[in-house]
């Protein structure tokens, strides 16, 4: 056993007992984050504006702070974005995390010492995490690689703005500098396809031992290196031990992936984004992930089923309840307050709380009443590949409001398959019969012949990179909207039908 090894033992066992300080408080702990926020933004524009010095409890932060999304606090970070200082955080924010906005352009969410801080140790927890379960720890002597967006930073009225993949690239601790992969010159490339055919030029030789990143686009590097080597991944590196994702649920793309590595490898799901890091997995033997109530991020949460209402009940994490969606709204050491995340929550445990990722908010079909949500899709996926020999490389679901003359409306998935299933009608009716068992509404939608039963639209290989590629957003952390509520997407798609189809 290595120095290495036997120093990553001992201080994944720190870190769990740090861990479970809070997650034994988990009350207390988040009444201190809120208390400790409140009173470090007191003096700067927003919480002048919003009476922070008169907030004591959480009432008080509901009737002061509306919730908003990034547009309706657009206002006060355009300030910051101009170089103003103190207006949702004392001081300037250290970097703008920028992201694409699907209305109005580019966002860019602030980033502070403070939080990145955050972020950085959340991602270190995660795997001191695994190895403190596991007692496997042989995996820090290998080479190790995220596939990420370019490093590369711009700079704004004096503060630095990349891609929050790009910013966290600066924050490898030294430890692990001769362990990361790529190279940086090769990290750097802008081009998504060129960067991943040079990744696996320089990695194929190497001894890779955890690879990280989103599954599709993990997904496109396995493929180019079984490509290029004619070997499994799991074969070409053969200490190859954990695989580190977030942005997607992973389940749809498991299949496909244990096929192009030739065995099964652990793996740690993530759930941060450029406005935080809010939950990492913390049991290879459990489902779902714990939520990080330390991070410097305040929770609230909305049910999903309510946060159209005029006034949506606001609750922290003491009220919640298993097994109901919520929009997650969060204040963080960021500057970010009462925000919509957009993301949709469900606590499967409050002893630790746990929690998976259901979908998004705005992200839905409720054309006909149905709000079916993207994990609802994602199971039914799951059922209908278990129950055929299908295999799926990617899909997404769109409503036709308008069908063929005398067809009832019905919805339409776009499945890029990697193996057709040999019975295309036991495949749509396991779909579906899947789908209406997990969504009441759906059923009754069907069964009152309202809606008929889902159809399919094969798309060719490649399809939802070609697409993803259309519309600028390829690679890093871009990710393929799995449901929507109009036909944006399924447009988009249309030119890539199989002909047969």
């Amino acid at each position: 056993m290595s120095l290495k090894t036997i120093a990553a033992k001992i201080f994944a066992h720190r870190i769990a007992k740090r861990t479970a300080k809070w997650v034994n408080n988990p009350i207390e702990t988040q009444d201190k984050v809120f208390k400790s926020l409140i009173a470090k933004a007191s003096d700067t524009k927003f919480g002048k504006d919003h009476g922070f010095k008169t907030i004591k409890k959480h009432s008080d932060f509901i009737a002061q702070v509306p919730v908003r999304d990034y547009e309706e606090l657009k206002l006060y970070v355009n300030l910051a974005v101009e170089g103003k200082e103190d207006i949702l955080w004392p001081g300037k924010p250290l970097y703008f995390a920028k992201t694409s906005g699907t209305t109005s352009g580019a966002k860019y969410i602030p980033i502070t010492e403070g939080s990145i801080k955050e972020q950085v140790k959340a991602s270190r927890n995660a795997i001191l995490n695994y190895i403190h379960e596991t007692g496997n720890a042989d995996f820090v002597t290998g080479k190790m690689i995220f596939l990420q967006g370019s490093p590369v930073l711009q700079e704004k009225n004096g503060v630095k703005l990349g891609r929050l993949s790009g910013i966290s690239a600066h924050y490898v601790p030294n430890y692990l500098q001769k362990n990361r992969m790529p190279s940086w010159e090769t990290n750097c490339i802008e081009d998504w396809e060129t960067k991943v055919n040079a990744i696996v030029e320089e990695t194929k030789n190497e001894d890779m031992t955890v690879i990280a990143g989103i599954p599709s686009w993990v997904q496109m590097y396995f493929e180019k290196l079984k490509e290029n080597t004619n070997e499994y991944v799991g074969d070409l590196f053969k200490n190859f031990e954990l695989f580190i994702y977030g942005g997607v649920n992973y389940e749809p793309y498991r299949k496909k992936f244990e096929a192009l590595i030739g065995r099964k490898v652990a793996s740690i799901e993530l759930f941060p984004a450029s406005e935080g890091f809010f939950a990492y997995q913390n049991s290879q033997k459990e489902n779902g992930m714990l939520l990080l109530l330390d991070a410097g991020i305040f929770y609230e949460f909305i049910r999903s089923d309510e946060f159209y209402d005029e006034h949506p009940k606001r609750i922290t994490i003491k009220d919640v309840e298993l097994g109901v969606d919520y929009v997650m709204i969060i204040s963080t050491n960021a500057g970010l307050w009462g925000y919509n995340l957009g993301d949709t929550i469900r606590f499967i445990s409050k002893n630790p709380f746990k929690i998976v990722v259901s979908g998004r908010i705005k992200h839905f079909i409720s054309a006909f009443g149905e709000h079916v949500i993207a994990k609802e899709v994602e199971e039914a996926m799951l059922v209908a590949t278990n129950a055929t020999d299908a295999s799926v490389s990617e899909f997404t679901v769109a409503p036709q409001i308008v069908p063929a003359e005398n067809e009832l409306p019905y919805h339409e998935w776009f499945i890029e398959f990697e193996k057709l299933p040999s019975d295309m009608e036991l495949f749509i009716k396991e779909l579906d019969l899947a789908l209406q068992q997990q969504n009441s509404y759906y059923y009754d939608l069907i069964v009152g012949k309202v809606l008929q039963t889902l159809k399919i639209t094969p798309v060719q290989s490649g399809a939802f990179l070609e697409y993803m590629k259309s519309i600028g957003k390829l690679g890093g952390q871009n990710k393929v909207q799995r449901l929507s509520n109009d036909r944006k997407v399924a447009d988009g798609l249309s030119k890539f039908k199989l002909s047969n189809s």
